[in-house]
């Protein structure tokens, strides 16, 4: 493929760049805004954009600095870069401003909203400055000869590493040369870090006093800091004067129960469609909480209004959908709190919330993936 400099001119969502060649928009990884690059095109196959990968920074940003991880550094090729870090090079405080750009965007382009009265700045959470070892779960691939790898950024191969900087430091320590299988899953909980398989027994995981008893395999978040910020988040998204603990409300893709606790000693019901993250909530939950094994769009096709209910609903990275979304509406509850892993999808979600009369009344935003693309946020909405 063909190699050009391009002027790099703003952020796009998923860890890339935008810049533009002969009027035809390249999204290009491993740069930020500001910068001019030598880069080679790797998809030239579409006419309106096309998809490069920075090979030579010729003027750098201000804001780049060493990668936190040097297998995933420009000293590599691209094709062995390793991914999940595609924020690396940048400073930490840019990071964040470059989510916060792409949060506001999402908001404005995809949800048709104003974010005028919204703090959309995506913020820290307590951790290392530099936002390594802010991970204690670690997801690695086992290739044909049994050694443990990540993927390539942006590809299915797996390539070579000989740390993760992004983990924390007992995940790192029993990063294994080799294993069985297809996947391995390295978790650290309870002051021990583990090769957690399926057949594992159960763990838990405690925030404050609670305990959570999950899969050890099982969905649990990351970052460190993740549980109790979300917790947290949720409970301050809520409406003292519209809250009613004896409503009929709801926990929307529940898992083992994290989010309930926001809501107190409340009357709720958890849905979760994952039976054994279902069980764990069922154990999990306060005596006037109730965990069903049900899809979300299933249960919720069963009309039925909930007047003063509050609705948590914290769906998989693809959104909600319209049809959930539409059913929610439709029951009428008095508060709905989204909490969302994805920026479009949320936007994209909330349009279809506002054309069915709910605004976004309060939003937050979390650096939970330092030195990646992701963030996460949570949305309160109100009757419009």
């Amino acid at each position: 493929m063909a190699e050009v400099e391009l002027e790099v001119l703003r952020i796009a969502h998923g860890g890339v760049a935008v810049a533009e060649l002969e009027g035809r928009v390249v999204f290009v990884a491993d740069t930020l805004p500001g910068e001019r690059v030598r880069a080679r095109i790797t998809d030239d196959a579409h006419d309106r954009f096309w998809r490069a990968e920075t090979l030579e920074v010729l003027r750098a940003s201000p804001d780049r600095q060493q990668h936190v991880w040097a297998a995933a550094a420009l000293d590599r090729a691209p094709e062995q870069r390793a991914g999940g870090a595609e924020f690396g090079h940048i400073a930490p405080e840019r990071q964040r401003a470059l989510k916060t750009e792409v949060l506001r965007d999402a908001l404005q382009r995809t949800g048709g909203l104003d974010p005028a009265g919204l703090d959309v700045a995506v913020r820290a959470v307590p951790g290392r400055a530099d936002g390594t070892r802010s991970r204690t779960r670690v997801r690695l691939l086992v290739d044909d000869a049994g050694r443990v790898r990540p993927y390539a950024a942006r590809s299915r191969t797996v390539v070579p590493v000989a740390d993760l900087p992004l983990a924390v430091e007992a995940v790192e320590a029993v990063l294994p040369e080799r294993a069985t299988g297809r996947a391995l899953d390295l978790v650290a909980t309870g002051g021990r870090a583990f090769a957690a398989r399926r057949s594992d027994p159960p763990i838990v995981e405690r925030v404050g006093e609670r305990a959570f008893s999950l899969e050890a395999t099982g969905f649990w978040q990351v970052h460190p800091a993740a549980p109790r910020t979300l917790q947290q988040a949720v409970r301050d998204a809520l409406d003292p004067a519209a809250f009613d603990p004896d409503a009929d409300n709801l926990d929307l893709y529940g898992g083992v129960g994290l989010l309930a606790p926001a809501l107190g000693d409340a009357r709720v019901v958890l849905l979760e469609s994952d039976r054994a993250a279902s069980g764990h909530a069922a154990g999990n939950l306060g005596p006037r909480a109730r965990a069903v094994a049900a899809r979300v769009d299933r249960f919720l096709a069963r009309p039925r209004r909930r007047p003063g209910a509050t609705v948590v609903l914290d769906p998989p990275r693809s959104g909600a959908g319209a049809e959930v979304v539409r059913a929610i509406a439709a029951s009428e509850p008095a508060r709905i709190v989204y909490v969302a892993c994805d920026p479009v999808a949320l936007a994209r979600d909330l349009r279809t919330f506002s054309g069915l009369g709910w605004r976004p009344v309060r939003l937050e935003a979390f650096d939970l993936f330092p030195n990646t693309h992701h963030l996460e946020a949570v949305a309160a909405l109100a009757p419009a």
